[in-house]
C-alpha cells in the first residue's frame, strides 16, 4: 500500500476551506496553490516579487516536510491577476527552477483575496536513493551518464 498523508502549514485558509498545503502519496508530493502569505503571521506583502519569493519559501517548507526538494518539482502552475507584472518576478522563478526546469503553465486569473498577486502550485517527486547503490538516484533528478538503472534494466522505467 502506498504511503499517503497530508501536510498542513498552519494557514487559516486550510482550516476555513478544508484543504492541505500538500499531500504526499508514495513518492509524489502534490502542493496546493500557494500564495505569498507568511503563514505564521498571516501577513502578505504588497509587492509581487516579495509575494513570489514568499510563495517559494512556503512551498519549500512543505516539500522539506515531505522529504522532497525544489529539484524534485516536475510540474508547476503559476496564477496571477496582472499580466503587466509578469516579467518582474521571472528572475525569482529562474533562481528556484533554473537548474532543473519543470513543465509549466502560467495563467492570468483572479485570486481568492485581492491582496494576492501570485499563486504557485507544484507537483514533485521525492528522490529515492537505492540502498545497495548509493550513487543511483530516482525521481526528481536526471540519470547520470553511464549510471546503472535497476528499474530501466528490469523494463520498469
Amino acid at each position: 500500500m502506498t504511503e499517503r498523508h497530508s501536510i498542513l502549514s498552519g494557514s487559516t485558509f486550510e482550516e476555513q476551506i478544508a484543504y492541505a498545503r500538500a499531500v504526499v502519496d508514495g513518492d509524489w508530493v502534490h502542493v496546493s496553490g500557494t500564495t505569498g502569505f507568511d503563514y505564521t503571521t498571516m501577513m502578505i506583502s504588497e509587492d509581487v516579487v516579495e509575494q513570489a519569493e514568499q510563495c517559494l519559501r512556503n512551498i519549500e517548507a512543505a516539500l522539506t516536510e515531505a522529504t522532497c526538494t525544489i529539484a524534485g518539482v516536475v510540474r508547476v502552475r503559476y496564477r496571477h491577476p496582472d499580466r503587466a507584472d509578469s516579467e518582474r518576478y521571472w528572475p525569482v522563478l529562474r533562481r528556484a527552477f533554473g537548474e532543473v526546469p519543470p513543465a509549466a503553465t502560467m495563467l492570468v486569473c483572479g485570486l481568492a483575496d485581492l491582496r494576492m498577486q501570485f499563486e504557485i502550485e507544484v507537483y514533485a517527486r521525492r528522490i529515492t536513493v537505492y540502498p545497495s547503490e548509493p550513487d543511483i538516484v530516482r525521481g526528481g533528478g536526471v540519470w547520470g551518464p553511464g549510471a546503472a538503472c535497476p528499474e530501466r534494466e528490469a523494463g520498469r522505467a
